[in-house]
């Protein structure tokens, strides 16, 4: 395969994209894979394939099995599958359908000593404690190796290349095995955050100033992930072109993963998803009223406040309490409430937190409010009708032309009901802070730090908080609406992470016109400040905390809010247009160049 002395992608060459999260949502990968298919199907037709784990039982709703599709893919599975190996062949049904491929792990668990042993011998690496995961991923690998040889040999015969590109390392335990065995393949391999940058952040306060002093051997040992080290530094040194997703991620490769990456590749959004063309204002107003339906239930049993005067900020994403920046946020909203109390500000803040944290069930007491309120809702839509009638009979056959007392247009059975509803629903408990009963209540870093701080929903607070440990869905009985639906009548979107190799959350605030805060350590953070139009007129808010300490930059957060908060709606409404213009720059269409670039220097390697 020496025949070229460049080439760029054409259609003589072939890129079979690997990833744990196709069909399987798990995280933030299953978003970039998923969202970029339609690019992808794009620029490389039939030649692009994905080979995904059928791990999920829920993959039957993504994928639909297709044995008649006109592609050698075809092929290679009847033959796995003529070796017994579960083996599925078909669409994923997201835009563009590109032809996926699912391995069932599971189906060669018997051989599962010998990939075991093989790893050991060839490698050097010893996967000799039980880990049902790694278990899965390493036949996984076995299985997409075993897959990539023999398609490998159908594209030589057909004169076509084949890019195999590699995502994290669940999804690259096949990469030493094809470069030992010299497959003809050139991998590439992405890195979407070092497994051990993740614990290390987690563990210390000032890792990003100990990141090049550290020993990846000792470290991985410390918190016993020394195999899955092992196994990631592999796959980073065996890939041919080794690649990751921002410059903040590629300090950490540098000096975890003992490579350089070749390319970086930031990861961007199908933008046309989020496009609702005029419609921005009209939606978060739409959507705004609902999330106000749920504030009403939740805290006016208690005591009110004026909603029309209301700003709703919110954060999202796993429970990493430090990583995420939670501890950063809560420490700002706290200041937050005292500069507003302060500065006798006429406004309320209200806070979501919506994370995913182990949980009994939704408070009693919450689901009873919610349930009395919709019980006067009710009633009122009964006096309303019942007044409707009576009063237009009356305005039929009133001579005197005058509005009459409609109090005693009501029946005494609807008064009734309406003032005994509205006495058994009002309290005198604060709103509650948390909306479940979580199983470790008494650990649970956010509700302590709450506790502590003394912000607990006291009516004279200017901040509340809604701790919401559970991610929002349609079915959701507190809020009946999806996530997206949810962002759209938020105001404000906070992710002040410190450990985030890219992050998603924040260009979806921007994709559907909600302004959000990122930090200068969050590849998004980091690659946005470099954008001309990544500005706060934009929407877009960058908290400093490369080489700042966590008071500066929680105080710099609260004077970013309280900024937010004293803006005027009018400028409000500005930045919602204009933040809209900024998410165009994360769309796949402008960001896709990055990864071209890296499968040019994949096929290059063909000459060679």
């Amino acid at each position: 395969m020496g025949k070229k002395a460049k080439q760029t992608i054409s259609s003589k060459a072939s890129l079979v994209e690997v990833a744990w999260e196709v069909c399987n949502q798990v995280g933030g990968i299953y978003t970039v894979i998923r969202s970029k298919v339609p690019t992808m199907k794009k620029g490389w037709g039939e030649n692009y394939v994905l080979l995904g784990p059928n791990v999920n039982p829920n993959v039957s709703s993504d994928f639909e099995e297709d044995l008649t599709l006109d592609s050698p893919v075809v092929g290679v599975v009847r033959e796995l599958q003529g070796m017994g190996w579960d083996v599925k062949v078909g669409s994923w049904l997201v835009s563009g359908r590109p032809t996926t491929v699912l391995f069932n792990p599971n189906s060669v668990m018997h051989q599962l000593g010998e990939i075991k042993y093989c790893y050991w011998k060839d490698h050097h690496i010893s996967f000799d404690q039980h880990d049902p995961l790694m278990d899965q991923v390493l036949a996984f690998g076995f299985m997409v190796k075993e897959f990539l040889s023999r398609y490998a040999k159908l594209c030589l015969e057909q004169d076509m290349d084949v890019v195999a590109h590699f995502h994290e390392w669940m999804a690259g335990t096949a990469i030493p095995d094809l470069r030992k065995e010299q497959i003809p393949i050139q991998t590439v391999f992405t890195t979407h955050a070092t497994l051990l940058g993740r614990y290390l952040a987690m563990n210390d306060p000032f890792f990003y100033d100990h990141l090049p002093f550290l020993n990846w051997e000792s470290e991985a040992k410390k918190f016993n992930i020394e195999p899955t080290a092992k196994l990631e530094r592999a796959c980073a040194h065996g890939a041919k072109v080794f690649t990751t997703v921002s410059e903040v991620t590629a300090q950490e490769c540098v000096h975890l993963l003992g490579r350089n990456p070749d390319a970086i590749l930031p990861n961007g959004l199908n933008i046309e998803r989020f496009s609702v063309l005029h419609e921005v204002q009209n939606l978060h107003h739409r959507y705004k009223e609902q999330i106000e339906h749920f504030i009403m239930g939740h805290f006016f049993q208690s005591y009110s406040f004026d909603l029309s005067n209301t700003l709703y900020f919110f954060t999202s994403g796993r429970f990493e309490y430090k990583n995420k920046g939670y501890d950063l946020t809560l420490e700002a909203l706290a200041r937050l409430n005292h500069l507003m109390k302060e500065q006798g500000i006429d406004k309320t803040v209200v806070m979501f937190f919506v994370t995913k944290q182990p949980y009994m069930s939704i408070n009693q007491d919450v689901l009873t409010s919610r349930a009395i309120m919709e019980e006067i809702d009710h009633n009122c839509d009964a006096i309303m009708e019942q007044l409707k009638q009576r009063l237009f009979m009356a305005a039929a056959t009133n001579e005197k032309h005058r509005l009459p007392d409609l109090n005693e247009m009501v029946d005494d059975y609807w008064k009734l009901r309406y003032r005994r509803t509205i006495q058994s629903w009002k309290s005198d408990r604060l709103p509650s802070v948390v909306t479940h009963n979580l199983y470790h209540d008494g650990q649970d870093p956010i509700l302590n730090f709450l506790r502590n701080a003394n912000l607990l929903n006291y009516e004279s607070d200017k901040v509340k908080v809604v701790y919401h440990p559970d991610f929002i869905t349609s079915t959701n009985p507190l809020f009946g609406m999806d996530y997206g639906q949810f962002v759209r009548g938020c105001h404000l979107g906070i992710f002040p992470s410190y450990y985030e190799p890219w992050g998603y959350t924040p260009v979806e605030c921007l994709a559907r016109g909600v302004s959000a805060v990122t930090s200068d350590l969050s590849g998004f953070g980091n690659y946005v400040k470099h954008i001309k139009k990544g500005n706060e007129a934009h929407g877009m808010y960058l908290i400093e905390r490369e080489n700042k300490d966590f008071h500066s930059s929680a105080d710099q957060l609260a004077r970013k809010m309280l900024q937010f908060v004293t803006s005027t709606s009018k400028n409000r409404i500005q930045s919602r247009n204009k933040a809209e213009d900024l998410s165009e720059e994360f769309d796949w269409k402008n960001l896709i160049k990055h990864y071209n670039k890296a499968y040019e220097m994949a096929i290059a390697q063909f000459s060679i």
